[in-house]
């Protein structure tokens, strides 16, 4: 099932109808553009992240939690704590291939680092790219943080289908989702690992064709990441083998290159003051004047893990100023 429209260069191509031919009468014509608009709305709508991780202050103590490797889990077991974090596989190690190539924007990372670095709770958000079954590549194109709450059921549907409109009219299919582990690793917890296997079904929808969804964690303020960057994860999770069903999905590392955009753009860029917007006042919002290190501000080390996914064109710095301005005056 692809949600992806039929781009602006179809819709061209299918209002300059060829001498000869009949034109679609326009109320056919409308109905075809809303179906791939209307599958957007239906995958939205059952991946459902931004309600499905419950509640944003239940992963206050991610700093505590110590990851456990997928060999040691074992059945399933309806007392096991579902925010166990654990340890990615490779592919190689449990004999198999990686099925797709990934290639993802430099500006979907700065946007989707940017989102997770505001708040001390948890945030999600979905990804829009293309998916090219002849070359098995996955292109991952823009992010859409989702603007509400984890646990707010009212405003979420209207989120959704901002996000929705958004990834039609830019001619993107969903392709995945993200989300925060703020102060701890960026590896799944068991109740990741069942989300990332229910939108993986679900986005593949009942076409005999496959449509990979790809999961990733960042963890922007776990001390155990490397300097001020934030650690990001890109995972997949593999179906338990046959004969034991009632195992765990086996979450697995996906190997990705990292496309460097030319410049940072416009809709990015407002996103982010719409974050910012979002954010101002509230409770969790982190403190950027506080101290992250002994001579590094948490808004420093933003701007350190933000200037990973800079674009080609220099003047980027320049215009992110602008935001963290934004920032500083965000209390």
């Amino acid at each position: 099932m692809s949600l992806a429209s039929e781009g602006e260069d179809e819709e061209m191509g299918e209002e300059e109808e060829e001498e000869g031919k009949t034109a679609l009468p326009s109320e056919d014509r409308s109905r075809k553009q809303d179906a791939p608009r209307a599958s957007c709305e239906r995958e939205l709508e059952a991946m459902n992240v931004c309600v499905a991780e419950g509640s944003p202050l239940q992963r206050r103590t991610d700093r505590d939690r110590v990851p456990v490797r997928y060999c040691a889990l074992g059945s399933r077991d309806s007392g096991r704590d579902p925010h166990t974090l654990v340890e990615l596989s490779a592919f190689s190690a449990i004999n198999r291939f990686q099925p797709f190539n990934v290639a993802v924007s430099s500006n979907v990372l700065l946007l989707m680092d940017f989102h997770c670095h505001l708040t001390t709770s948890e945030v999600v958000g979905y990804l829009g790219g293309r998916w090219d079954t002849s070359t098995q590549l996955l292109t991952v194109l823009r992010a859409f943080p989702c603007r509400s709450r984890l646990a707010d059921r009212d405003s979420a549907p209207a989120v959704e289908e901002e996000i929705c409109q958004n990834l039609f009219m830019r001619g993107l299919s969903l392709v995945g989702w993200y989300h925060s582990h703020p102060r701890g690793p960026a590896l799944p917890s068991l109740q990741d690992i069942d989300s990332q296997m229910d939108h993986q079904l679900r986005l593949q929808g009942s076409s005999n064709g496959f449509q990979p969804c790809l999961g990733i964690i960042c963890g922007p303020y776990y001390h155990g990441n490397q300097g001020v960057a934030s650690t990001i994860t890109p995972f997949w999770v593999v179906p338990p083998p046959e004969q034991r069903p009632n195992d765990y999905g086996i979450p697995v590392a996906v190997e990705v290159t990292y496309v460097q955009d030319n410049f940072l753009t416009s809709d990015v860029l407002n996103e982010m003051m719409l974050l910012v917007e979002f954010y101002r006042g509230a409770p969790d919002l982190v403190q950027f004047t506080q101290l992250w290190s002994p001579e590094t501000t948490i808004l420093d080390k933003i701007k350190g893990s933000l200037s990973g996914h800079a674009p080609k064109d220099q003047a980027y710095s320049q215009i992110l100023e602008h935001v963290y301005n934004h920032l500083s005056n965000s209390h």
